[in-house]
């Protein structure tokens, strides 16, 4: 198959008329060359400066698979006080137990690879600050909030090693880890052995997302609401906090290139395919996603800020990359994706012409994660939405009651739904929740709730149905917003916005009852952080 210079400026001008947004930048490396670039729009509309391949963006969580290369380094090439004091895991792995309570690690399954695999079973805390009381526009510092972050952190959503479950205080603790045993901080470490080797010659580590450097400006909004500029004023290091141009990524994308070619290097060790606790095959390694797009394996990460959406993707293999940068929030895995399907002539799923089962709408519970299951018509025929993990999910069905996605297989049965959540190494087994009049008519809900573990306190404030909630916690007081009743006594406390982005979307919150039937507490949770469990105080 050839790819002519004409066919991939026909796909670069596609993928820019599809996205459009304030701004962007695409690049495509070829066996080791650039096959082609495309840069459009502006880095800041109001002062009407163009997007260059020179201007620097947050790159967010594509960090990640920097640390992890340096984490490999280190053990190979270990920093003379490394050095001095014999075996390089042991002391990476002495540390861990240092930084985190004994809860998490007294029984040796919380690992260093367990963090970089995102197998560590701990919720994650962008997640977890809404119910320590953070609003989405506050301040966040590194030395000031996560150290009591961390305390509270005292148990895990799932065993390490069992499931997957992306979670960033993974890699907020591996940076710490690597700085206290090296003694020296992580962006000196970042840039002497990953940043110059790869050529990245403007990348550098800017923990403070509202120090990012001019004059790139991220946008929250759409075309049909407006662009506003976005409000960051947190601190990330590890699990995110490189800057870096179009320029920057396409010398790193060159750099995997020769990286592929050697079997001793960091990144094949990264790229070996990974597998849970059990040896099932699983799709994240060292800070690195395994997407199969119609047989080709493809290895990369995204990115996103609040204004910022960012993806990268290599195929080893066919010795090609692609990265697609924003600073917007427009979705980029998507045209990253349709850039390899085009680029590869691969051919695009097509839906078969099914009637789906009317059992498939409404709003479920899975029985284990205690999380809410909310199931829309799709938007062709033969295709529902399915609403977990705060994005919906497109199963296509193959006959009117089972279907799947790239990600999941589902089946309904009257009011059981069976979801398998591959990639997560999980089988959600829900049942239909449903809506009682009689349930918005009384005051049961409200009160004054609270948790011990994470020393957070909810209220649940209103009347006749229209019901908010509000965490207070050590980050402050959190913003009042709506829950929306979903059946039983199951409710969804919208976040559609939060510290990090994208927020977790809706939290389940399931009410119990005492043996008088009485309100007696609840357990909240979302897919980047299950059972958390409150008791009601007043």
């Amino acid at each position: 198959m050839t790819i002519t210079k004409e066919k991939v400026q026909e796909i670069l001008n596609k993928a820019a008329l599809r996205s459009r947004g304030p701004g962007g930048a695409i690049a495509i490396v070829k066996d080791g060359e650039v096959i082609g670039q495309r840069v459009w729009g502006f880095a800041d509309l109001d002062q009407r400066i163009p997007m260059t391949s020179q201007t620097q963006l947050p790159i967010c969580s594509i960090t990640k698979q920097f640390v992890c290369a340096l984490l490999i380094d280190l053990e190979r090439n270990p920093t003379p006080t490394l050095a001095a004091k014999g075996d390089v895991r042991k002391q990476l792995s002495d540390h861990l137990t240092e930084i985190l309570s004994p809860e998490l690690t007294r029984d040796g399954e919380l690992t260093l690879d367990r963090l970089c695999d995102m197998q560590s079973g701990m919720r994650d805390y962008w997640a977890m600050t809404t119910l320590w009381g953070s609003k989405p526009d506050d301040e966040f510092l590194i030395a000031r909030d996560c150290g009591p972050l961390l305390a509270r952190t005292k148990s895990f959503h799932f065993q390490p090693g069992t499931e997957y479950s992306y979670c960033n205080v993974n890699f907020h603790v591996l940076a710490r880890v690597i700085e206290r045993a090296t003694g020296e901080p992580l962006d000196k470490l970042l840039e002497e052995r990953i940043l110059r080797p790869a050529g990245m010659n403007t990348a550098f580590l800017c923990p403070n997302t509202a120090h990012h450097p001019p004059p790139c400006v991220g946008y929250e909004g759409d075309e049909q609401h407006g662009f506003t500029a976005a409000v960051n004023r947190m601190e990330w290091s590890g699990d995110a906090g490189l800057v870096a141009s179009l320029t920057d990524m396409i010398a790193y994308e060159k750099y995997l290139d020769r990286c592929y070619a050697d079997p001793q290097s960091w990144y094949h060790t990264a790229i070996v395919a990974p597998k849970f606790k059990d040896g099932t095959p699983a799709k994240y390694r060292y800070g690195l996603g395994h997407t199969d797009i119609e047989g080709v394996n493809t290895i990369g990460h995204g990115g996103a800020l609040r204004g910022y959406r960012l993806h990268r993707r290599h195929a080893p293999r066919e010795r090609l990359s692609v990265v697609v940068m924003f600073n917007s929030d427009v979705g980029a895995f998507g045209p990253n994706i349709d850039i390899f399907r085009e680029l590869l002539e691969l051919p695009k799923p097509v839906a078969a012409s099914v009637q789906g089962d009317a059992g498939w709408v409404g709003a479920f519970l899975d029985q284990d994660t205690q999380l809410s299951i909310v199931i829309t018509k799709g938007a062709r025929d033969g295709e529902v939405a399915i609403r977990y993990d705060g994005a919906a999910d497109t199963i296509k069905l193959s006959t009117p009651n089972h279907g799947k996605s790239d990600s999941a297989v589902a089946t309904i049965d009257g009011d059981s739904l069976s979801i398998h959540r591959v990639g997560d190494n999980r089988i959600l087994s829900a049942r239909r929740i449903i809506p009682e009049e009689s349930i918005l008519k009384g005051t049961t809900f409200q009160g004054v709730y609270h948790c011990d573990e994470i020393e957070s306190t909810f209220h649940c404030i209103g009347e006749d149905g229209v019901l908010y909630g509000a965490f207070d916690g050590y980050l402050g007081q959190g913003n009042a917003t709506p829950m929306k009743y979903l059946g039983d006594d199951v409710w969804a406390l919208t976040c559609p916005r939060g510290l990090d982005a994208p927020a977790p979307g809706d939290w389940t919150i399931v009410f119990s009852r005492d043996e008088h039937d009485a309100i007696q507490g609840f357990t909240i949770g979302c897919w980047l952080a299950r059972k958390v469990d409150f008791v009601k105080k007043a």
